[in-house]
């Protein structure tokens, strides 16, 4: 087993952190006091990306995120698209994860296209810069009741509903809506549409203020007898019953661990910078001394990094099993709440651990303590992921373990 980031994905992860670095780190500040200010600095990098994945058979970014294969049979594991999108999410976030967050054609909603849409789909909307709705009033954690519908009328289907709490769901060129075909047949119902902006009957109606990762913008939309070509509905059309909710839920396969490893970029962000905080002062680190041996700040620092490792080869595991066209939804949820919760101590004691150095706003530790809250909270919160990691391990479904 060799633990240590792909020789051929080294030089991605390099230049992500070197992006991190001069690109994101210098405009960080600006855009957390500036809120719903669209960061125009992101166009150049994204174009940029767009460039490099241009004519690529390995492509980079969330559009790389995806079990499909690549038509040649490959012996042996392989190290693909889930990996690579996820160490360059690692390292960018290392930077900043809003402004990752904010990146044109980078959303979960690119990542969602990438997981289920047909070959037709994909070369349809490989440009497009795309978020993804799934959260509605009163339908959070529990995608299975979303309320949304999405009746079929001749070659469009209409859809009406509200969704909330959609990342770049302003800015974005189109949405990945979750909605249902028939309430009564529950899960299997549930299907996602491609919403492009400007579609007559959709409307953005609020834009959220929040803790952190404010260069992103967060809204809600409504759909009012909101038409969409029945092409936009993304994979297979037909309601499977057997099959029930898998067909959208992989999208979470693929996301899950690229939302873990924003938690793992920005934990390693708070790690570095605390370490160099504390080297300052005089705090030397032996990592050959046995904990009690050293003061509590090094013991502290010691347990976290212990942490943030196991996290991250955690994360790597299930996106790993992803490009091995292997069932990682256990994986995914595990990696999603480890990574998730790791994320908020981590940042949190590494603000306790330099005192009002760190609550101030002259380190961007007490941003990142704000920005990392979410990622226990989206793409299904810690609780959620515990109870997909109890059913997966005990074997049971949705209704016998709620």
């Amino acid at each position: 087993m060799n633990l240590e980031t792909p020789k051929k994905f080294r030089g991605l992860a390099n230049q992500a952190h070197q992006v991190a670095a001069n690109y994101f780190r210098p405009i960080s500040r600006k855009y957390d006091k500036a809120e719903h200010a669209y960061p125009k600095e992101l166009d150049l990098l994204a174009a940029l990306l767009d460039g490099m994945n241009a004519g690529s058979p390995d492509a980079v970014g969330a559009t790389s995120a995806s079990k499909r294969g690549s038509g040649q049979v490959e012996e042996g594991v392989r190290n693909g698209g889930n990996l690579s999108a996820l160490l360059g999410v690692i390292e960018l976030c290392w930077g900043d994860v809003g402004l990752l967050l904010g990146m044109p054609r980078q959303g979960l909603g690119n990542a969602a296209i990438a997981a289920v849409a047909n070959e037709e789909q994909l070369k349809r909307f490989g440009s497009t810069w795309a978020a993804m709705a799934i959260t509605e009033p009163g339908c959070g954690s529990d995608s299975a009741a979303i309320r949304t519908t999405a009746v079929k009328d001749g070659d469009h289907y209409v859809l009406n509903g509200e969704k909330i709490f959609i990342t770049s769901g302003e800015r974005a060129d189109a949405v990945v809506v979750w909605a249902t075909l028939d309430k009564s047949l529950g899960r299997a119902a549930i299907k996602s549409f491609v919403v492009e902006k400007g579609t007559p009957g959709m409307s953005v109606t609020r834009l959220e203020k929040k803790l952190g990762i404010k260069a992103s913008d967060t809204a809600s939309i409504s759909f009012s007898d909101c038409r969409v070509p029945a092409a936009n509905l993304l994979g297979n059309a037909e309601i499977d019953v057997q099959k029930g909710f898998a067909g959208v839920m992989e999208t979470f396969d693929n996301t899950r661990p690229l939302v873990a490893g924003m938690a793992i970029g920005v934990a390693k962000a708070s790690l570095d910078r605390t370490r160099e905080l504390l080297k300052k002062v005089g705090c030397t680190f032996d990592y050959r001394k046995p904990l009690l041996s050293v003061s509590h700040v090094e013991a502290t620092l010691y347990r976290l990094e212990a942490e943030w490792e196991a996290a991250r080869l955690l994360t790597l595991k299930a996106a790993w099993m992803a490009d091995n066209k292997l069932p990682n939804s256990k994986e995914a949820s595990i990696a999603k709440a480890k990574a998730g919760r790791v994320a908020n101590e981590v940042t949190l004691k590494c603000v306790e651990l330099v005192g009002a150095l760190g609550y101030g706003e002259d380190e961007l530790l007490e941003k990142w303590a704000r920005d990392s809250k979410i990622l226990d909270i989206f793409e299904g919160t810690q609780q959620i992921q515990l109870l997909i990691i109890a059913r997966r391990l005990l074997g049971k479904s949705s209704s016998e373990l709620k």
